[in-house]
């Protein structure tokens, strides 16, 4: 596999294995923590948030996750799957504004088999795509190219989360939030 230059992932590979200050669950103990910015969470609603994925396959690929600790889909009751469809339209419109993308991939991997890394807890992946953006390079060198450095993907599409209707942005260091009826 060739390498690509990519400085800024130096602390993650640096880390402890896995994250010290988690003990059972990423996606339950992050959001808990208070420091959006740090952990890539960009809003939140009543019974969901988002958060950026760490390993992206493409710049902007965020994750819509509920609050509520399953893997079971089904477990979701009406008023959180309301919550998360409704947080997953508005991360459409911020990827949208943030960052142009030609389309979008979006789906869930549900258990064992599905070939995601966090089971557990069901979180849903939304890709920006863009005309082009599968080259030779995962083709041919088993390598893949992102573009952008998370911080700044991060500062683009929480500006364009912020700008919506109904939203509310704290603090530069908090995840813009929404209140839906």
């Amino acid at each position: 596999m060739d390498q690509v230059f990519a400085p800024w992932r130096i602390d993650w590979i640096k880390r402890d294995e896995g994250n010290p200050d988690v003990e059972d669950c990423v996606f339950c103990e992050l959001p808990a923590l208070e420091t959006d910015r740090e952990n890539l969470i960009v809003a939140r609603s009543e019974h969901a948030f988002v958060m950026f994925n760490n390993y992206p396959y493409n710049p902007g690929h965020a994750m819509v996750i509920p609050h509520t600790h399953t893997g079971d889909y089904t477990e979701l009751d009406g008023e959180q799957l309301l919550d998360h469809a409704r947080l997953k339209q508005r991360t459409f419109d911020a990827l949208e504004v943030g960052l142009e993308p030609d389309g979008f991939n979006a789906g869930l991997n549900l258990g064992d088999g599905a070939g995601g890394s966090i089971d557990d807890h069901l979180h849903t992946h939304v890709v920006p795509r863009w005309e082009g953006d599968t080259n030779f390079m995962p083709v041919i060198s088993d390598t893949t190219v992102i573009v952008e450095a998370l911080e700044e993907t991060y500062e683009r599409v929480r500006e364009a989360f912020a700008e919506q209707a109904g939203a509310t942005a704290p603090d530069e260091d908090s995840a813009v939030v929404f209140e839906f009826e």
